[in-house]
Formats: structure tokens, C-alpha cells, sequence
């Protein structure tokens, strides 16, 4: 049994780098989608609509049961659920380049989505692994693997078309189809890999606990609240990763490959500075860096969602004057999509060092709730641009949307943490009245 004041212990560097290796892997295969997709669509005749779905059936699936991963990660160890997530992914994900329909397309596309629930499984086991001086750090390490979301941006275009009308052993076919072939086999040798190097005897601080107690923090306001932090941080980062090439090659004109380029430098960031958000989480405390986090996305996504254009002013006389132009080029907007990820990254390590702190017995639980709802809004969101897109007829209210969401996130934040304050007052102040009486 695990204590919830547990020391890091002897292994835990293993756990951290294979669950670190097998998080960016998956988290690759789980979105492999979004660059497959075009020439998926090209051979078989999608809309566009029907195409959006095939990437939002793996998101939907690699959201919905992470609750359970990290409930299954407390219980039996994290070790299990990931080697299990590992064998399980390889095998839908090998069968990807026989699909020969749009159903079948939907289908394993679905089933390749359990990818995605690696990540509560992760944030259990490291934390079971690590003590609390260390978690911060760890959690932002493991979290890095975010950055697998560029893998297929990079590497698929020039494979794709490298290998394309080639036919391999066992009848594999090139091009995309070659893709998820090769990730399956990386996906079974990470799981080899990772049965041999990490340590057999595993910890799971809820083993002994009756699912009602796993259960029990969930009753509480204050895991919702942290679920809303990490669809702000997250789950704009999930929908931004698929909405950003379009939008630029939409909205600036650059051609495909050059939107992915454009789009790694919003992925890059969001991913790789996680480890710096739990140092700092570590260092001058969670809450510090959210409010941190909040104010730049605030500012960043306050400038985005502001349309080009100018306001033109209808005077009684009849006459009309133009005033304020406005207009965002593409280098201004590629710097503040960068900095709005780095805040993403920064924050989405603080949002995690929150859980062991408060809910050190539950931290499947309530990571496993809480990253269940940031991939459900990576789901929700992109339909939600679209349509205020429609309706404003402004492309930036892409941005106007996350605004509205970090100003939520934030007040209800602060809200918080006064309310904390100011119950804590007559505590703090029989603490400093009688200095003040001494100073007087």
C-alpha cells in the first residue's frame, strides 16, 4: 500500500521515461488522423463533414474512458493498464490499412482512439511513483508527450508520398495506408520494451480501496472546477492541433504543408513546456502559475479573435469616417498562437499538480475525470468554432470562444480563492494583531 505522503522510490526514473515514450507514441497513433485524413478523403470520395468524423470518433473514444484508466491505474497498477492500452491499440491500428469503406474507416478509427486513454493511466502511475517534491516535475515530463500530436504532421506528408503506389510483405500498401502499420509495430515494441525495463512489482495506493471510496472526491466542486482549467488548457489545445491548418490555410492562403509547419510552432510549445509548468508548480506553488497561465491566454486570445477590419462611423450630416484599422499579419499571428501555447503547456502541468496535492489517495479518480473532460472538449470545441464562425461570419471567433472560456476558468478561480481568503481571516488576523499592538 502506498502512503499519500509517500517517497519517490527506487524505479520511478523507468516508470517515467517508458510512460513518457509510450504517452507520445499513443498520443501520435490517437490523432494520426488529422494528416491522414487528406488523402483518405481523396480515395474515397468523403465530404467534408464525413471526414471530420473519422478524427472525431478517435477523440471522442480517447476521452471517454479515462476516468476508468485512472481508477484501473490506482487499482492494479500502472504497468497493466499501459501494457494492456499498448497490445490493444497495435491491433485496430495495424487493421486501419485494410479498411476498404467508410464504415470500417469509422470503426477502427473509434477503436483507435483507447490510445488516448493512456494518459490518466500515466498520471496515476507516475504519481504513485513519485513523492510529492517531485510530482510537479514528473507529471509535466510525462505530460510532454503531448508533442506526439506533430509526429505524423512531420514525418506523414513525405513518407506518404515516398511510398505511395508501392506494395510491401503481406501485401501492405504504401502511402497512408503504410502509416498505421508502422505504428502499430512501434506500438508493440514499446509495449516489449516497457514489460522488460520497468519494475515488475508495481504500486497501486487503491488497491485495497472499495470503489465507492475511489469514487467519493468526485462528489466534490472542486474537481469539476479543476476539469474546467484543463478543457481550457487541453481541450483548446486538442481542437486547435486539427483546427490551425485550415484556418491558415483558410485565412493567410499558405499551402498545405506550410500550415502544418505553422501549426508545429503552436503544438511544440503547448507540449515540450509542460515540464516547465510542474518545475514551476513545484517551485512557487500551482495556483501562482495558473493565474499566470490565464492572463496570457487572456491577453494572447483577447488580441486573435479581434476581426481585420475598421470601425466606420455614420455622423448626422451624413458623411461616413473610418477610424482604429485593424489588421493581423501572418507573422504577428504565428507569435501569438505561439505564446497562447506556451501558456497551454505551462498550464496544463499546473492544472495536474493540483490533483496529488489536494486528492493524494485519488489521483486516478480525479486525474482520470479530469482528463476525460479536457479531451471531451478537444471533441466539442472545433463544432463550436465552426459554428460561431457561421454565425458572426468572422473566422476570428475561432479565438472569441477560447476568451470566453479562460474568463470563466479565471473568475471562477479567483472567486475561489478569495472566498478561501476571507474565510481564513480571523485566523490570519489574531496571527498579526498582536505585532501590530507591539509595533505601536
Amino acid at each position: 500500500m502506498v502512503g499519500p505522503d509517500h517517497t519517490t522510490a527506487k524505479g520511478a526514473g523507468r516508470v517515467l521515461v517508458m510512460s513518457t515514450i509510450a504517452f507520445t507514441l499513443m498520443f501520435a497513433v490517437w490523432l494520426m488522423f488529422g494528416i491522414l485524413g487528406v488523402p483518405i478523403q481523396q480515395e474515397f470520395g468523403l465530404s467534408d463533414v464525413e471526414l471530420s468524423w473519422i478524427s472525431a470518433v478517435a477523440v471522442l473514444n480517447g476521452s471517454m474512458w479515462r476516468l476508468p484508466a485512472g481508477i484501473l491505474a490506482d487499482r492494479i497498477g500502472g504497468r497493466t493498464v499501459t501494457l494492456i492500452l499498448l497490445f490493444a491499440t497495435a491491433i485496430p491500428a495495424f487493421l486501419v490499412s485494410f479498411a476498404n469503406s467508410y464504415l470500417w474507416l469509422l470503426v477502427l478509427a473509434f477503436l483507435v482512439g483507447f490510445a488516448g486513454n493512456l494518459f490518466s493511466a500515466g498520471v496515476a502511475w507516475n504519481s504513485a511513483w513519485f513523492g510529492k517534491e517531485r510530482q510537479g516535475l514528473a507529471l509535466g515530463v510525462f505530460g510532454a508527450g503531448n508533442v506526439g500530436a506533430s509526429v505524423t504532421k512531420l514525418i506523414g506528408p513525405g513518407l506518404i508520398a515516398a511510398t505511395a503506389g508501392s506494395t510491401f510483405i503481406l501485401g501492405i500498401q504504401g502511402g497512408w495506408r503504410l502509416i498505421p502499420v508502422l505504428y502499430a509495430v512501434l506500438l508493440v515494441i514499446v509495449g516489449v520494451a516497457t514489460w522488460i525495463i520497468v519494475p515488475r512489482v508495481d504500486r497501486a495506493p487503491g488497491a485495497s480501496k472499495p470503489l465507492a471510496e475511489t469514487l467519493q472526491p468526485l462528489k466534490q466542486v472542486r474537481v469539476w472546477r479543476f476539469s474546467l482549467y484543463y478543457v481550457a488548457v487541453f481541450g483548446t489545445y486538442v481542437a486547435l492541433s486539427a483546427w490551425l491548418p485550415k484556418y491558415y490555410v483558410n485565412n493567410f492562403h499558405v499551402d498545405l504543408a506550410t500550415a502544418g509547419l505553422l501549426t508545429a510552432t503552436f503544438i511544440f510549445p503547448a507540449s515540450l513546456l509542460r515540464p516547465l509548468g510542474g518545475w514551476l508548480s513545484d517551485r512557487i506553488g500551482a495556483r501562482s502559475v495558473m493565474y499566470v497561465t490565464f492572463a496570457v491566454m487572456l491577453l494572447t486570445s483577447g488580441i486573435l479573435m479581434m476581426p481585420n477590419g475598421h470601425l466606420v462611423i455614420a455622423h448626422a450630416d451624413g458623411t461616413t469616417t473610418e477610424h482604429l484599422p485593424f489588421h493581423l499579419e501572418l507573422p504577428w499571428f504565428v507569435a501569438l498562437v505561439f505564446f497562447l501555447g506556451c501558456a497551454m503547456g505551462i498550464g496544463k502541468a499546473a492544472v495536474y499538480k493540483h490533483i496529488p496535492e489536494y486528492f493524494p489517495d485519488h489521483v486516478g479518480s480525479v486525474g482520470g475525470l479530469v482528463g476525460m473532460f479536457g479531451g471531451l472538449g478537444g471533441f466539442f470545441l472545433p463544432p463550436l468554432f465552426a459554428y460561431t464562425k457561421a454565425a458572426s461570419g468572422f473566422p476570428t471567433s475561432t479565438f472569441f470562444v477560447i476568451f470566453i472560456l479562460v474568463a470563466l476558468c479565471a473568475a471562477w478561480m479567483h472567486v475561489t480563492i478569495h472566498r478561501m481568503m476571507t474565510r481564513a481571516t480571523p485566523s490570519t488576523a489574531s496571527l498579526i494583531e498582536p505585532e501590530l499592538e507591539a509595533v505601536s
